[in-house]
């Protein structure tokens, strides 16, 4: 007979199928063992003590406004004047600063939309040469 898949004596042949199901039996059974498995693992931190070190001491930042018209002032005190380009009492107070805190303060420097850059580089050349490492800029 022809299509037929058989012989004549009952012989069906290979069946895929069958094995197709039970690989796949298999397979959800290493999956759903696999996923029972739980693996500890270790979190390494250090939980802060209440003892500190000198140089755990929190720092106060110095705040450096530079107005439009080029008026430069730390913390609400004027330095300079506005015709300055030295800024010789801008370095005085730095050097002051870092010979009596060291340089673990931050420079914050807030210049006004207004600002010529000019006046920016002044102030970031007196920090310069009085030895300022820690600076940064605010808007």
């Amino acid at each position: 007979m022809a299509g037929s898949i058989g012989s004549d004596d009952g012989d069906i042949g290979f069946q895929i199928a069958p094995m197709v199901d039970v690989v796949f039996v298999l397979m959800l059974f290493f999956m759903a063992s696999a996923g029972v498995q739980v693996v500890e693992k270790e979190l390494a931190m250090n939980l802060p003590s209440g003892v500190g070190k000198p140089s755990d001491v929190p720092t106060t930042p110095i705040i450096i406004d530079i107005t439009g018209d080029g008026q430069v002032s730390v913390n609400d005190q004027a330095y300079g004047s506005k015709d300055d380009a030295h800024l010789q009492g801008l370095r005085d107070f730095f050097k002051s600063s870092i010979d009596q805190f060291g340089d673990k303060d931050p420079v914050i420097v807030r210049p006004s939309g207004e600002t010529t850059h000019q006046r920016i580089m002044d102030v970031l050349n007196a920090a310069a040469a009085s030895g300022v490492k820690n600076l940064a800029f605010s808007g």
